[in-house]
């Protein structure tokens, strides 16, 4: 037996001990020791694990399902943006066709009009220019409307008269109009006039009309040059003329668009379109204006002025399936409407299969929809821009279609939505099922668990963790037995024993303790003792020695076991005076609150190799 350093007065003895429990109930010692009872702290890691697990799979089904039905939704949503785009684009299409060739009609009608009037003048040895009148001219233009779709047209024929022939114009009127307004009474099935109530109102010389005051009337043209008479017309009175005046003789270049359209007649002998607006019983109405030159020798003699109807020309082209669809009409030139003003040339009509809506003179269309559109000019004029004087221009018209929201809301159907919540019942009715599967197996994995933990902690309180994870394994080592040779391991074979010849024991006590202890209520006996011995056992375990027992104040504790160390002795003699040192402070902190005289109490360590 060897003796450690002490303090004056101290003694050095051995105790002995009785017992390998870790702990004993007298000093606190259930409280775990951290170098052997380490199954509650991985139990507890292993649950929070499986929770985090649990919490993962949850997010990766939540983030499933919102991805999928995410994805669900808007793969249907486009499906039907696709099918709406797709049906718009081929109803679209076979509208501004149908518009093109119904156009190209029109003036390739009117084209064939104006050579007819031409050959039938030149056939005719009694007429000569511009004292030309067309024989039929209401029974001819209501078949080429007819053939042209329209319903409601407005047909003038202009010959152009010369300054040298104006004296001659009134005979011409005169001498010629009866015939002319018979063949179109006839015609036009007109009873609310006579021939002789139309030759009344006919004024014979070329004139213009001009507003003075409150007093409105004809004045006789005196300017030179050519004037742009108008002569004959279909129907014979039409609602945009002024009310009971017949306009024979009129000047048409009093129309500022009419003057923009001669002018590049005269310049291009090719016909030219314009946007004219008026005002009837439904409020404001546009039209375009058509002139076509009559053409003689190379030389322009007149022209054919047609007023086309939008509003007509949409509702008959008969397009089935088409619905809610803006048009817009863009003229490139500031003839007509832009010309005062210099604003675009813009018409917009809402249009469908069997009607059209005039909607204003600007685009209408929802700039939402504008890489939809579908653009086609449908008047187009060849001629080039070299040709012209700087600042005129050849008018060209563009139809582009756009589609509307309520065309787009026709294609919507509730397939997403339902698509969706289909989907998203089938995630919810499996997470329901893995949550209740869940649950079934961690109550009954909770109550297997309570079980072992229950034992768990018996078994380390009770057995080194050497010892404890041999009879976890079965171990049975009948050949190595300890210095007494018993048996009664419990495992049903022969006893579970290790000889060390390699230890070192060391024992402690406490100088003074039963003095001390006698004066003290019990939790104060207590306190100091769970505080002393806590210390030592933290000392213990970073000196890597084995706690044996505690047995009123003295604490037994070896080095060397249950795992080897060749440097047992070191390790003890380490753990002595640490636990010297532990016990001086310890007591200097606990004087306050168990009196003055703690301080006094000293440790007395003996070693034994």
């Amino acid at each position: 037996m060897s003796k450690a350093p002490t303090h004056p007065g101290d003694e050095s003895t051995i105790g002995s001990h009785n017992g390998m429990s870790q702990h004993d109930s007298s000093t606190g010692g259930d409280s775990p020791e951290p170098a052997t009872y380490t199954a509650p702290a991985i139990a507890d890691r292993e649950e929070k694990a499986v929770t985090r697990s649990k919490f993962l799979v949850f997010i990766v089904l939540l983030v499933a399902v919102i991805g999928v039905a995410t994805a669900t939704y808007l793969l249907m949503e486009n499906e039907e943006r696709n099918d709406f785009e797709d049906a718009f684009a081929g109803l679209a299409s076979e509208v501004s066709t149908v518009a093109e060739q119904k156009v190209d009609q029109i003036y390739s009608a009117l084209d064939a009009y104006s050579s007819f009037i031409s050959s039938e003048a030149t056939a005719d040895s009694t007429a000569s220019w511009p004292f030309v009148n067309v024989r039929d001219f209401s029974v001819k233009s209501e078949k080429i409307a007819e053939l042209v779709g329209l319903e409601t047209p407005l047909f003038v024929f202009c010959p152009i008269v010369h300054e040298e022939d104006r004296e001659q114009w009134s005979s011409f009127v005169l001498e010629s109009a009866p015939v002319y307004y018979q063949e179109s009474l006839d015609n036009e099935g007109t009873n609310e006039y006579t021939v002789g109530d139309l030759m009344n109102l006919t004024i014979p010389y070329l004139h213009f009309y001009s507003i003075s005051g409150n007093a409105t009337g004809p004045e006789e043209i005196e300017r030179p040059g050519p004037v742009l008479a108008n002569w004959q017309q279909y129907p014979l009175e039409d609602p945009m003329f002024l009310e009971g005046l017949m306009l024979r003789g009129f000047d048409m270049e009093s129309f500022p668009e009419i003057s923009d359209q001669f002018q590049l007649a005269q310049l291009t002998l090719r016909p030219s379109i314009s946007f004219i607006q008026f005002y009837d019983d439904n409020g404001i109405l546009v039209e375009s204006q058509i002139m076509q030159p009559v053409i003689e020798d190379g030389k322009l003699v007149g022209v054919i002025i047609l007023n086309l109807p939008w509003v007509e020309f949409f509702r008959n082209l008969n397009i089935d399936g088409l619905t809610d669809t803006i048009a817009v009409l863009r003229g490139n030139c500031n003839i007509g409407l832009g010309a005062a003003s210099g604003t675009k040339n813009e018409l917009s009509y809402m249009i469908s299969s069997s009607s059209a809506v005039f909607l204003g003179t600007f685009d209408a269309h929802n700039p939402k929809y504008d890489d939809l559109v579908v653009s086609q000019e449908v008047v187009h004029t060849d001629v080039e821009k070299s040709e012209l004087p700087e600042g005129l221009c050849v008018p060209t018209l563009t139809l582009d279609l756009y589609p509307t929201k309520e065309l787009e809301l026709s294609f919507q159907t509730s397939r997403p939505t339902m698509y969706t919540a289909v989907v998203v019942a089938i995630f919810v009715f499996t997470s329901l099922v893995f949550l209740l599967y869940d649950y079934l197996v961690g109550r009954r994995q909770r109550k297997f668990m309570a079980r072992i933990m229950r034992q768990e902690k018996i078994v380390s309180n009770v057995f080194p963790a050497a010892i404890r994870d041999r009879l976890y394994e079965g171990e049975q080592k009948g050949s190595k037995q300890g210095p007494l040779g018993g048996g009664g391991s419990g495992t049903g074979g022969a006893p579970l024993a290790d000889l060390f010849l390699e230890t070192t024991v060391v024992f402690a006590d406490i100088v003074g303790f039963t003095a001390w202890a006698s004066a003290r209520e019990p939790a104060q006996v207590f306190i100091l003792l769970e505080t002393v011995y806590g210390a030592f056992d933290k000392n213990a375990y970073r000196r890597s020695v084995f706690k044996v027992e505690t047995v009123g104040d003295c604490y037994v504790a070896v080095a060397g076991l249950p795992e080897p160390d060749k440097d047992h002795a070191m390790a003890v003699c380490r753990f002595a005076r640490d636990c010297v040192k532990t016990m001086k402070d310890t007591t200097l902190k606990l004087e306050v609150s168990l009196g003055p005289d703690t301080s006094e109490l000293e440790l007395r360590v003996g070693i034994h190799r």
